[in-house]
């Protein structure tokens, strides 16, 4: 069987890092699960010690930028910060949305419940800005690309969750986990069902693309993270069954 890499790397220089991430690892320490695999820790070996300047959930695969020493740590925090960053984000959902465009504006509370989940919550909620474009329907199931203006925890699931749409294998904010099988989607399958192993059995969440300003040339500067095999393949079926690819309609 073969392992899947921890990361590639997209492109590094003296003062930044930016790595592509399997789904499963964490950007770095977290109080909820101080024992899971760090991909600042596992990086470590090939770049030195990584400073963190943004985050995203442990489950979702893609681009991370990390700061490799303190004048670049306080320039691209203070990107994040001031929002300018441009971060874009591909999801495959449950379902199919009746709009082409939304903006969602809802205030959100991180850890609002007892399963650690975002919630909404008008007053004591921090302001949560998204925007989702529809990238293609594929029978049961919708790419989706969201542009998150603000940078909340969970911030795109949850923000799925308050218009009634889930991300496919989110255990979190979705109450089916029922992983992607070519075998529900393409009629004229004939494989071994007992063999059957799943296109996709992961949140299937990916980090596509960050756009920053070096934080010492001030060059703008867009990084684009590859699917991993997982989505590839889930999206090449499915383009390949149902003629709606997202990478062609992303923008």
């Amino acid at each position: 069987m073969k392992i899947t890499p921890d990361y590639t790397v997209l492109h590094r220089d003296d003062d930044i890092v930016v790595l592509n991430k399997r789904s499963g690892l964490l950007i770095a320490a977290d109080r909820y699960d101080e024992t899971a695999p760090r991909l600042d820790v596992i990086a470590k070996e090939s770049f030195g010690t990584l400073f963190a300047v943004h985050r995203i959930d442990k489950d979702t695969s893609g681009c991370v930028i990390y700061a490799r020493n303190a004048e670049s740590h306080r320039a691209l925090s203070g990107q994040f910060e001031r929002r300018d960053v441009q971060k874009c984000y591909h999801c495959l959902v449950y379902g199919r949305p009746l709009w082409e465009e939304t903006r969602v504006d809802v205030r959100l509370l991180p850890d609002g419940d007892a399963r650690h989940r975002t919630v909404a919550h008008a007053r004591r909620g921090k302001e949560a800005v998204t925007d989702f474009h529809l990238l293609g329907v594929c029978g049961s199931y919708s790419w989706i690309e969201a542009r998150p203006l603000t940078g909340r925890t969970h911030q795109i699931r949850a923000h799925l969750k308050e218009i009634g749409l889930s991300i496919v294998c989110d255990p979190l904010y979705s109450g089916n986990q029922k992983p992607v099988r070519l075998s529900e989607i393409k009629r004229s399958w004939r494989g071994d069902a007992d063999e059957e192993r799943p296109l996709l059995n992961r949140l299937a969440l990916h980090a596509y693309q960050l756009t920053i300003a070096h934080p010492k040339t001030g060059e703008q500067m867009t990084f684009t993270a590859p699917y991993p095999k997982d989505m590839e393949a889930t999206r090449r079926q499915l383009a390949s069954i149902f003629g709606a690819d997202p990478l062609g309609n992303a923008r």
